[in-house]
């Protein structure tokens, strides 16, 4: 059983820095994604960005392009989000997820951490 626990969510002014990481367990393979997803209340989750966990490939929403970085460390098995230049619009529930290819669909990912919360204050 694939299980992801997310970490490194809080308060944090506009302009300022966070790193979100989500540690994996139970995976026996490399082919697949981890991807970062977020929910505000009242609407639907909304991609992020993603990787691929043997290439490091990343793929981002355009809202968050050259302020998001994610990275991963395959010996700790663990993903990471830097987000820098936070704006409030950023504020939501940042989930990360995995799945067997690269998507920005949140159906294309198979589980789901429990999400960590993020407010951008302005």
């Amino acid at each position: 059983q694939v299980r992801l626990v997310e970490s490194g969510g809080g308060l944090v002014q506009t302009g300022g820095s966070l790193r979100l990481s989500c540690a994996q367990s139970g995976r026996r393979f490399t082919g697949y994604a981890m991807a970062w997803f977020r929910q505000t209340p009242g609407k639907e989750r909304a991609f992020v960005a993603t990787i691929s966990w043997s290439t490091g490939r990343t793929f981002y929403a355009d809202s968050v392009k050259g302020r998001f970085t994610m990275s991963r460390d395959v010996a700790k098995n663990t993903g990471y989000l830097q987000m820098d230049s936070l704006k409030p619009d950023d504020t939501a529930i940042y989930y990360c997820a995995t799945g067997i290819a690269l998507g920005t669909l949140d159906r294309e990912y198979d589980y789901w951490g429990q999400g960590t919360q993020v407010t951008v204050s302005s």
